[in-house]
């Protein structure tokens, strides 16, 4: 059975589509049937592509964003997706308010799923903290595999 995967940041120009590439790269290779998204909680990118910073960080390390292209999260993703993932407590936020009062999807933390012991990936559109997110990306990525693998 599929499992579906939505990667939620503010503007889904950095971080969920890092986490998105990221993730869908590594679940793959490890044979795993998932279907991954990403979207902001803001639509002011709505049809953009990734970030030029984040596409050369992600490629420096075999990951390719350029087909990704933003998009806003909606209510509907609620019944579509088995899992939403937020970068950071502020988007948490957010998905808790618009989320449907019937639905049941568990919405969480990316990092929840990492060995890092920090809860939010950094916004690096202003400090160009890229690798950064990277590492911890890679790092809830490969928990969030072993927790869907288990």
């Amino acid at each position: 059975m599929t499992t579906r995967i939505l990667f939620v940041c503010l503007g889904n120009i950095c971080r969920s589509p890092t986490a998105h590439g990221v993730f869908q790269t590594l679940a793959l290779a490890e044979g795993l049937d998932i279907e991954v998204e990403s979207a902001g909680t803001g639509g002011w990118h709505v049809g953009d592509p990734p970030d030029p910073r984040a596409i050369r960080a992600a490629a420096g390390r075999g990951y390719d964003l350029t087909r990704l292209r933003a998009c806003q999260v909606r209510a509907a993703d609620f019944a579509i997706y088995d899992l939403i993932l937020a970068m950071d407590r502020s988007n948490l936020t957010a998905l808790e308010r618009m989320r449907p009062i019937d639905s049941e999807t568990p919405v969480r933390l990316f990092l929840d799923f990492a060995d890092t012991p920090r809860d939010e990936v950094p916004d690096p559109y202003y400090d160009g903290s890229f690798d950064l997110v990277l590492d911890l990306v890679e790092d809830a990525s490969r928990g969030l595999i072993r927790h869907l693998a288990g």
